[in-house]
């Protein structure tokens, strides 16, 4: 059977950062002024110490100061409001300090000034790649700045390389920080096969980088190249800062190749090691999650289960190979649940996967990577619901787009 679209409901435990909100509250449309004034925190008066605000600014993030680094950039942008790097500055200190709506601020103002500015550019891509909470429009952002970046830092370098000279040293960091941004940004978006040339593009310059090398791996282990991925893990084991991310997808690994006690381990060593990351997984017996989810089908409105007349809902530990990698690019390995077949509107054919004496659509729902996904019971009831819904929306024919419009994704 034809794999038309497993859909987004896809998640795992690997974040490099803490679970991040896909929610916002609505901007308004006016606001009153503060009542009560004595809440108002004033920045402190930049300590230039005989610098110009903007040379201060960058001086004190040098060293991580941030409080005395967001008063000179506040001051410099004040003074210089047409100056990107003020501007970026001033947003590279909001970053560090968490405020992150008055960073997404400086940082647009920065490059509406000069839309090619790298300062800028770098911040925003990590803006959005890594400090902001993951959410689709987001995640885009920090690929457009990464990748536009990268485009402009890369340039002159890869010219220094091609006539055999050496470019300046601080060219060739900027080069390959975006690069390294860019294969983490690239990885959120899904687009695996472009995270990898760029953490190779890392790799080439500086042998057995960390963070090229660990986004490779991530990239790979979601291409569904698992044997490279595995010796690409492997190789991380003694990367303390990665090491829970590496024994954990060196669980899911083993658990894929039947080596469920192999897998546990590794496991058990992820939750050692990162257990900021890492949880006990909410795994039902096949039976209870059986019974789960029939009472979950049993309790759609008559139009729906009219739907699904004739399309079997089966239970699944994890995704098949056959069905990650019917098309290009393949679907991850962490999906929960996967629509088969053509949306109602569509005839079985044999060419989109019908065969004979075979069902034309079903849906599958992954137990042990729904279970890997939650922390509670509840949670998970509430995902296999999720879930469920969502592939019903594919058999309906709604794609991914309209189906996180509606709360689906």
């Amino acid at each position: 059977m034809a794999v038309v679209d497993a859909g987004t409901c896809e998640c795992s435990a690997l974040a490099s950062a803490p679970p991040r909100s896909v929610t916002s509250p609505p901007r308004p449309v006016h606001q009153e002024p503060a009542a009560d004034h004595h809440d108002v925190h004033p920045l402190a008066v930049c300590e230039a110490r005989g610098d110009d605000p903007l040379e201060a600014a960058r001086r004190f993030a040098d060293v991580e100061a941030w409080d005395k680094a967001l008063s000179c950039a506040a001051q410099a942008s004040a003074l210089m409001p047409n100056e990107p790097l003020a501007h970026a500055e001033r947003g590279r200190a909001l970053v560090a300090l968490e405020r992150f709506d008055e960073a997404k601020v400086a940082y647009a103002r920065a490059l509406a000034i000069e839309p090619d500015h790298l300062d800028a550019l770098l911040g925003a891509a990590h803006l959005y790649a890594v400090a902001l909470p993951s959410a689709r429009e987001v995640d885009e952002l920090g690929v457009i700045y990464a990748e536009r970046g990268f485009d402009l830092a890369s340039a002159p370098l890869l010219a220094d390389e091609g006539d055999g000279g050496e470019a300046p040293v601080a060219d060739r960091e900027l080069a390959l920080e975006f690069a390294r941004v860019a294969a983490m940004a690239l990885n959120d978006v899904g687009r695996n096969a472009e995270a990898i040339a760029r953490a190779e593009w890392v790799l080439a310059r500086v042998k057995d980088d960390p963070e090229a090398a660990f986004e490779r791996a991530i990239a790979l282990f979601e291409r569904c190249q698992f044997p490279e991925a595995k010796a690409a893990f492997q190789r991380l084991l003694k990367d303390a800062r990665r090491s829970g991310h590496a024994h954990y997808h060196l669980g899911l690994l083993l658990e894929r190749e039947g080596k469920q006690a192999e897998a546990d381990k590794q496991f058990a060593k992820a939750l050692k090691a990162s257990p900021e990351h890492f949880w006990a997984p909410v795994l039902l017996s096949p039976d209870e999650f059986r019974a789960e989810l029939d009472a979950l089908v049993a309790a759609l409105e008559p139009d729906v289960k009219k739907d699904l007349v004739g399309v079997p809902i089966e239970v699944e530990d994890l995704p098949r190979l056959d069905d990650l990698t019917t098309g290009e690019p393949p679907l991850s390995p962490t999906i929960l649940g996967l629509f088969r077949g053509p949306p109602l509107q569509e005839a079985c054919t044999p060419e989109n996967g019908a065969e004979p004496g075979q069902p034309c659509r079903s849906i599958a729902l992954y137990r042990k990577n729904l279970g890997r996904a939650v922390k509670t019971r509840d949670e998970l009831l509430q995902q296999m619901k999720v879930t469920l819904l969502h592939e019903i929306g594919h058999l309906r024919g709604e794609d991914d787009g309209e189906l996180a419009a509606r709360g689906l994704e």
